[in-house]
């Protein structure tokens, strides 16, 4: 099978319309239109349905998306590896972060580290509250993913890195912080007004979680995902939130806003480095993924990250 083909139809289905993707892979449209019903002929299945708002992948063909995914990374490896011979490790690495988790923060580390030990590897990082990275990693679209949660989750393997618990950050001076003390137990946050992530985001299932064990019903003003906003809030006096340390420290504001710790119960998030099962780790990915253990690892051992803690496997 002509891998330009698959190539055609994986751009489809990333651009949403067979029009738009013609005109980006420079083919007419019924050229392409053609190569897809080549497809759909090999395959003896529906692959696309169309519609007024643009092209959507029917079962079979976000199966073959997948593994098309899968056949071109491999051949682009294929040709970097080859290409390259025995010299240094080339090629490019994508990494996907958390934003809510320690994975932004070691961002910054990870990308000196790879500069100054793999100079010849071109490391990709993406913060997305949108994309999930898991479904990501498995078809192919990122080499790896520091996320929450454990797994396990069909097509990717998780790697534990750590435990995080979570904090509550609330106003310097406000009728409600007066009478708050460390560690604070989550029965005093009845009337606390809160500002959280939407419902889909993991930290926000944790909280949810914590208060349901406990039959508390949280005072949910607003959600929000900017950090910046939510620093801004919280300094403004509008509202408290919880999140893990590795975030809630970023976010304060001297004289404006501290953490407290929490209790009764703890809530804390695993965190772990979800990579695909089914597609081969190229020298440069293995390389990547493994400083990037190291500096979990550093990150939990120094001490500087309350809260944080090795996860037991």
């Amino acid at each position: 099978m002509d891998i330009r083909r698959l190539q055609a139809f994986v751009k489809i289905i990333d651009i949403g319309s067979i029009s738009r993707a013609a005109d980006i892979l420079n083919i007419a449209q019924p050229a392409l239109s053609q190569q897809l019903a080549s497809l759909e002929t090999a395959f003896k299945q529906k692959l696309l349905i169309r519609s007024k708002m643009g092209v959507t992948p029917t079962t079979a063909g976000l199966e073959l998306y997948r593994h098309s995914q899968t056949i071109i990374k491999q051949l682009d490896r294929a040709m970097t590896e080859i290409s390259n011979g025995a010299g240094p490790l080339v090629g490019k690495v994508s990494v996907g972060l958390s934003p809510y988790s320690s994975g932004s923060t070691l961002s910054l580390a990870l990308l000196k580290e790879v500069h100054e030990k793999l100079p010849g590897i071109t490391l990709h990082l993406t913060e997305s509250f949108d994309d999930i990275y898991s479904e990501m990693v498995m078809t192919g679209r990122l080499d790896m993913a520091v996320i929450h949660g454990a797994g396990p989750i069909k097509g990717v393997h998780f790697t534990p890195l750590m435990k995080e618990d979570f904090f509550l950050v609330a106003p310097e001076s406000s009728s409600f912080t007066e009478s708050l003390s460390s560690p604070v137990r989550l029965s005093d946050l009845t009337e606390a007004p809160l500002l959280l992530p939407p419902g889909y985001n993991f930290v926000r299932k944790r909280i949810n979680m914590a208060f349901a064990r406990k039959q508390i019903t949280a005072n949910i003003v607003a959600e929000v995902e900017a950090l910046l906003t939510l620093q801004d809030a919280v300094a403004a006096g509008i509202g408290c939130t919880i999140l893990p340390w590795s975030v809630a420290s970023k976010i304060i504001v001297p004289g404006k806003s501290r953490v407290y710790e929490l209790c009764s119960p703890v809530i804390q998030e695993d965190v772990s480095l979800c990579v695909p099962e089914s597609i081969p780790e190229t020298e440069a990915g293995l390389a990547v993924r493994e400083i990037l253990i190291d500096l979990a690892k550093n990150m939990v051992t120094s001490q500087n990250w309350p809260g944080t803690k090795i996860t037991k496997t």
